[in-house]
């Protein structure tokens, strides 16, 4: 992170909101094991102003973004989905100079917001009275909020009454037995005359109204299963960027993965007309991916395989060199990554993929038919591929690795087909192929950085004994792989036999 910038601190609030009018009366907890005493803290005046796109696509995206004065946690708030009743709220001080969205906070959501500007949407002024409910180890358990809110979003003005109960400290802990105390003091509210809400967030209610609606029309839906899929593979796209700009593990991993999925599916159905730009720039935004991940995978496996030596096996700087090594390399491709994925080339790519995706949940006219998806030609390419590997071979040609590689991206690209058309079985089966020659392929480069790093080590001075015993580990993994994929193509070509061609 830039110098002079803090880092966001984030926590997870599990809560839920529901309606009542101005007569309806507080609820009681009494008579509830969990609860020991209700301790109401003074009133507080709550005054936050709302950030979004001019389109609302953080609201789309049932993302909210506030900068909140008044209460014990004054703001900039940002507010991520994360799961049912749940929300990461990743949090900063107000200073001086943040009275624009702080770019740490933009930042999380730039694959939402690219290159649109932030701005106010909407004013909620809020009255809240707080109940702080405790356990009987008098530690906190639970918040109830009896709120009365103002708020105002272009010309409209609306006020209402809520109700928010959140689970807080003890509460919190664990999934199960949080979801559970969270019913049973749902209950209380519901006997004192409450009803869910019926929306998310406050803001949501509030530019629904200002819209003239009760609730968003829902988004239509692509009209086949395989457009089915890159809309559903596009939106998880979106969440893998924000994994990744958090450093989560196996985040880069699993953005290229979807990133590849895409491709092969757009791939498949022919029909991208004048954005056929839009697989060659795919293909390089996983190659940039790459690199961290290469690294990533590297220094995982580097200390898995140490891990499992006896210690006097492990002789000289090689876990300086393979795994230390390997992590500084992750982070340098990391940065790199970020830095595309800052870029106006990036942003125009997410614009291409919604584009298309909404493209298709129009249905086509008679003169704009596709060639429907079929798994039979997908499953043609990966024979195809085996037999100019098994003639190659025969041949005696020295790029095997290069012919074992084409029929893992065949087999990968009739996964991602046979999932998308419901074909469960010809996706697992075509999954081991993938995972078997990925194998290989991750065999094949950790053997060549080996050889690399044993030469350094050597021209230092250092012990290369280790880099021997790696080595020869990594040859068995390949040729474990290689004996193992007849089998699998067999398997896979029983489960083809059943597919409806």
């Amino acid at each position: 992170m830039a110098a002079g910038k803090r880092k966001p601190s984030r926590h997870t609030e599990i809560e839920r909101k529901f309606a009542v009018v101005d007569s309806t009366v507080s609820p009681s907890f009494d008579g509830l094991s969990a609860v020991s005493r209700v301790e109401q803290l003074p009133v507080a005046h709550l005054d936050a102003v709302y950030f979004d796109t001019p389109n609302h696509d953080l609201a789309a995206h049932k993302i909210t973004l506030r900068r909140r004065t008044g209460g014990t946690d004054a703001g900039w708030h940002l507010k991520l989905p994360a799961g049912a009743d749940a929300r990461t709220e990743v949090r900063l001080p107000i200073t001086a100079a943040r009275e624009s969205v702080p770019e740490e906070l933009r930042d999380i959501v730039l694959a939402i917001v690219r290159d649109r500007s932030l701005q106010p949407v909407a004013r909620i002024e809020t009255e809240r009275t707080v109940f702080m409910l405790h356990a009987p180890d008098d530690t906190e358990l639970a918040e109830f909020c009896d709120d009365r809110v103002t708020a105002t979003a272009g010309d409209s003005l609306q006020n209402w009454r809520e109700w928010e109960l959140e689970l807080v400290g003890a509460g919190s802990e664990g999934a199960d037995s949080g979801a559970e105390l969270l019913d049973r003091l749902a209950n209380r509210l519901f006997d004192a005359g409450a009803e869910p809400a019926g929306h998310g967030s406050k803001l949501a209610k509030v530019l629904a109204a200002a819209r003239g609606e009760d609730a968003p029309e829902p988004s239509p839906e692509p009209t086949d299963k395989v457009h089915r899929a890159i809309a559903a593979h596009v939106s998880e796209l979106i969440d893998w960027d924000r994994a990744v700009r958090a450093d989560t593990f196996d985040s880069v991993h699993q953005m290229r993965v979807t990133i590849r999925k895409i491709r092969s599916l757009l791939q498949e159905t022919g029909d991208l007309g004048d954005r056929e730009w839009v697989l060659e720039e795919l293909k390089l935004l996983a190659g940039i991916l790459g690199t961290a991940r290469d690294a990533e995978v590297l220094a995982q496996r580097y200390e898995e395989a140490l891990k499992g030596l006896a210690p006097e096996l492990v002789r000289g700087q090689v876990h300086e060199r393979l795994v230390d090594g390997s992590q500084r390399r992750y982070q340098s491709g990391l940065r790199r990554s970020l830095t595309a994925m800052r870029s106006e080339r990036y942003f125009r790519l997410l614009d291409a993929l919604d584009a298309i995706v909404v493209d298709n949940t129009q249905p086509a006219s008679a003169d704009e038919e596709a060639t429907p998806v079929t798994v039979g030609g997908a499953y043609r390419r990966v024979r195809k591929s085996v037999r100019r590997a098994e003639a190659a071979e025969a041949a005696g040609a020295e790029d095997s690795e290069e012919a074992l590689h084409r029929i893992r991206k065949g087999a990968k690209r009739l996964r991602y087909t046979a999932a998308a058309m419901g074909e469960s079985k010809v996706a697992d089966c075509a999954k081991d192929i993938q995972t078997l020659l990925g194998d290989h392929q991750d065999s094949y480069v950790s053997r060549g950085h080996l050889v690399q790093q044993a030469e350094a080590a050597h021209a230092a001075g250092e012990d290369t004994f280790t880099y021997g015993i790696l080595h020869q580990q990594e040859a068995e993994v390949a040729e474990y792989a290689r004996l193992q994929l007849d089998a699998s193509l067999k398997a896979l070509a029983r489960a083809m036999r059943k597919v409806k061609r």
